[in-house]
């Protein structure tokens, strides 16, 4: 393996690598020979890949230690314990799992190439790893899987394996894999829509599977779904994920592990705005530690980036399988998504868009997170819209109906003299009622908004139609600011019944303003009942939630109701920022 440093490196980078990588390697070689207790397969494995990196990296301040190499050898002990018969590995919630453990062979593999190549004080590190990816093989090769990334991280490991070990039957389980196509859709998005997932799994399989097969249409999926997270990137750094169909539909992802992706079709495409987002991945210091290891496996990282583009500004980009929409100036970035999952299935699941979160707002140290809108209807939770519809330039409309239904008597024909009738799921409740053969009377409920997204904001039209039930939009404020004009209810809640109110976060703001258009007065502080948000059943009748936290303003009432709101931004910057420069 050729030395990733000469003179056209960025010896920054790499020794920035380095010490990522000794802040984890030089505390276990203080006691090189201590059996690791509690830790993982995966974090065995990654362990040791890092103290062989740092061995072989001349920045380290463990290259040529034997103490690593002691070191390395203990975690694999330990790490060769955990295979069970079969060769896959013991622990985690998913059990005897060949995806799971393939992110370990993944990580053995890498670590076997650095290690074969790291001459003789390395020769029992490398049998030690040959040995554990020889007993996984087997079940590797014949493994299954149950998320749509696991087909990409388990082939990366058949890959892998092959590289090291050839055999061409690895390759042909690859191939069977791979010719399901790869789930990408037309926008760039993975099929799970996840930034987590994509980071730390389909990217940097796909570009593993590009390299060991010579498959340019796998690089080429990677490099759309970079070129689309750029759309992504939110101004605190993060990446969007309110449309994932994954856990980090929750909260925040970093950009920090796109870097490494970022970073290589950067310098091998020379584009700028990657290298835009690799420095703005980087901006925060480098701290993870199998950065070290890429560096040796991939001596492109090395390579100086090409100069980075400006950000455009103002932008706009409107994701139409995810029903995503955003717009960014130099005043407000806007986020507005109709894309949720749930009212095609009818129901909150693993593996499903469920996040009732519409729109996101920022405007520098303010930051409205989330808006969201519940309603009183039959306990069927927050509006997540059905349809998001395009009406003109920045411009869409969201749209909901709810329906519920009365059942009427069975008829003769469907009646059992034993009262006993099938347990149905009619979409809200379950009960042994034979729902689809009673005659049914319905009742509608229809939530639409439709908003304008502009430079400073946002504007928002909110009909509310059906019978008349209480409704709450929720507008959670990241903590850092205060409410101005509001009026509190207590326990980090306001509420907006007239007037406008301002949240200033330093000289940063965010202005909301209301008008009932058709409609009841607005709640006051005395219907905290209304002044709330409601998960609704799928999530209380477990005991759960899905609310927000931090500073929540709330405007309710009893429907029908007509309504705008204006979110209007002010930042002490914008006078002087110009388009073109980083919002």
């Amino acid at each position: 393996m050729p030395s990733p440093l000469d003179a056209e490196s960025d010896h920054e980078f790499v020794r920035s690598a380095a010490r990522a990588a000794d802040r984890q390697a030089v505390p276990l070689t203080a006691r090189p020979d201590e059996e690791p207790a509690g830790v993982p397969h995966r974090g065995l494995a990654r362990r040791a890949k890092t103290l062989i990196a740092a061995y072989r990296s001349p920045d380290s301040a463990l290259h040529g230690s034997g103490a690593a190499v002691a070191a390395a050898l203990t975690h694999l002990r330990a790490l060769r314990a955990t295979q069970t018969g079969t060769g896959l590995f013991a622990g985690g919630d998913n059990v005897q799992s060949p995806p799971d453990s393939g992110f370990t062979v993944n990580d053995v593999c890498d670590a076997h190439l650095l290690a074969a190549a790291g001459g003789p004080g390395l020769h029992d590190v490398t049998a030690a790893l040959a040995e554990i990816a020889g007993a996984a093989t087997g079940s590797l090769l014949a493994g299954g899987v149950h998320t749509p990334n696991h087909r990409w991280e388990l082939s990366a490991a058949l890959a892998r394996l092959h590289r090291s070990f050839p055999d061409g039957r690895l390759l042909d389980r690859v191939e069977e894999w791979l010719s399901e196509g790869v789930d990408i859709d037309a926008d760039g998005l993975y099929s799970e829509r996840s930034a987590n997932y994509a980071a730390h799994v389909s990217n940097p399989s796909l570009l593993l599977l590009a390299e060991v097969l010579g498959r340019a249409d796998l690089l080429y999926a990677v490099e759309r779904n970079l070129a689309t997270t750029l759309d992504l990137i939110r101004p605190d750094g993060t990446v969007e994920t309110v449309h994932s169909r994954r856990q980090d539909q929750k909260g925040p992802f970093p950009l920090a592990p796109y870097l490494p992706h970022y970073r290589l079709l950067a310098i091998r495409t020379g584009r700028g705005d990657f290298a835009r987002a690799a420095r703005l991945a980087e901006a925060g210091g480098i701290d993870d530690p199998d950065l070290l290891a890429e560096t040796l496996l991939t001596p492109d990282l090395c390579r100086p980036l090409p100069a980075p583009t400006p950000e455009p500004l103002p932008r706009d980009r409107y994701l139409t399988t995810a029903r995503l929409a955003n717009r960014a100036s130099a005043t407000a970035h806007t986020v507005v998504y109709g894309g949720s999952d749930v009212p095609e299935h009818r129901r909150i699941r693993s593996g499903l868009a469920c996040n009732p979160t519409f729109l996101r707002l920022f405007a520098g140290a303010a930051v409205l997170d989330s808006v969201r809108l519940s309603r009183g209807f039959f306990d069927l939770g927050p509006f997540r819209a059905a349809e998001m519809d395009q009406s003109a330039d920045n411009s869409y409309r969201l749209t909901q109906t709810l329906t519920a239904a009365y059942y009427q008597p069975l008829p003769k024909d469907e009646r059992r003299d034993d009262g006993v009738y099938r347990l149905v799921d009619d979409g809200r409740f379950s009960a042994s009622m034979a729902f689809p053969d009673r005659p049914q009377d319905e009742v509608s409920h229809t939530t639409r908004v439709e908003v304008d997204l502009r430079e400073d904001g946002a504007d928002l039209r909110i009909d509310i139609s059906g019978p008349r039930v209480p409704w709450s939009l929720e507008l959670a404020f990241r903590p850092g600011g205060e409410p101005e004009g509001a009026v509190p209810l207590g326990d980090g809640r306001w509420c907006l019944p007239t007037g406008p109110m301002t949240y200033r976060a330093g000289a940063d703001e965010i202005r909301v303003e209301v008008t009932v258009e058709a409609g009841e007065p607005l709640a006051g502080p005395d219907r905290s009942d209304v002044l709330r948000y409601d998960p609704g059943q799928d999530y209380t009748v477990v005991g759960g939630t899905d609310a927000t936290t931090g500073n929540r303003l709330y405007i309710g009432g009893l429907g029908p109701h007509t309504l705008t709101v204006a979110l209007r931004a002010h930042r002490k910057d914008q006078a002087t920022a110009t388009p073109g420069t980083k919002d």
